[in-house]
């Protein structure tokens, strides 16, 4: 990256749930909006927002990262574990991979110069043969290596990084919080091993920031001083936007994203995937406008 950017954004998407379907029911108790049941037709699908958010970065002429769950069945867990709530609202938004419109939306997205990553499940922080096995899968699915991802649920373990890093993957991106916002991990890329693995801080997180369908002006005003704060200091953000938040049953979210971008783009950023800043923050060669990752 040339020193002429002032700070990078990293844009990133968990695909945590492209399907609503049985998960309408319980919106439908939560809201007392019995219209959340009309997502239990196979004809309306109110989630799969690959197109929203496409249009969006490509009209802004950038491109985000992608993290893809392969979340276990309940029928592959322990029994004592069918019984607890977490692993059945898991089941019920779990996806197939191999799925011909999951393809479809995903061969779409690596086509057009999209990253795709690994959104490693509940329950593989600690487990390095099951990261592999979905990480084998993925690639199955697109036909090539994967370079980064990030834990489902920001779950981390304290080998987690060594085994991201022995699978094969060149980043992690799951250092950070789901309910603050902020650079609580500094201000650049993390070196855990002082080598080339290195782990992009997570700065905000969709759900962390006021709801801007209620609040927007509150929320704006939030990511308006996160970009103060990162272009004081040559920081690299990243961000989460879960892609279900682009239908329109969460107003207000397409704006307040593409806001973000444009402010950031106004103000001399480098803004794109976190695989292509790695590409940029290791070469030995290059001069960066943003500060290289730094040692733990």
């Amino acid at each position: 990256m040339s020193s002429d950017h002032s700070f990078a954004l990293c844009l990133t998407h968990d695909l945590d749930r492209p399907y609503k379907g049985l998960q309408a029911p319980y919106y439908a108790l939560v809201d007392r909006d019995l219209s959340h049941l009309s997502a239990l037709s196979s004809d309306v699908n109110p989630w799969w927002q690959f197109d929203t958010m496409m249009a969006i970065e490509e009209s802004l002429g950038v491109r985000s990262a992608v993290y893809v769950l392969q979340e276990e069945s309940i029928t592959e867990k322990d029994p004592h574990q069918w019984l607890q709530p977490r692993y059945w609202i898991e089941h019920l938004g779990r996806y197939d991979l191999f799925d011909a419109d999951i393809l479809r939306a995903l061969h779409e997205l690596d086509d057009g110069g999209w990253e795709i990553g690994l959104h490693g499940s509940y329950d593989s922080p600690d487990d390095r043969a099951l990261l592999a096995e979905q990480k084998t899968a993925l690639e199955a699915a697109l036909g090539h290596e994967v370079r980064g991802g990030r834990q489902h649920h920001l779950n981390m373990a304290d080998d987690t990084w060594e085994h991201h890093d022995a699978i094969g993957l060149e980043y992690d991106a799951s250092l950070g919080s789901s309910s603050e916002v902020g650079f609580q991990h500094g201000y650049r890329p993390k070196r855990p091993f002082d080598d080339d693995f290195l782990v992009f801080p997570l700065t905000v997180m969709d759900v962390a920031l006021p709801d801007p369908g209620e609040a927007f002006d509150r929320a704006w005003e939030k990511c308006r001083r996160l970009l103060d704060e990162a272009e004081a200091n040559d920081a690299v953000m990243t961000v989460l936007w879960h892609p279900r938040l682009f239908a329109d049953e969460f107003p207000g979210h397409n704006r307040l994203y593409r806001r973000l971008i444009e402010e950031a783009l106004a103000r001399g950023a480098w803004v794109g995937p976190p695989a292509e800043l790695y590409d940029r923050l290791t070469e030995p060669d290059e001069r960066v406008g943003v500060a290289g990752a730094s040692r733990p």
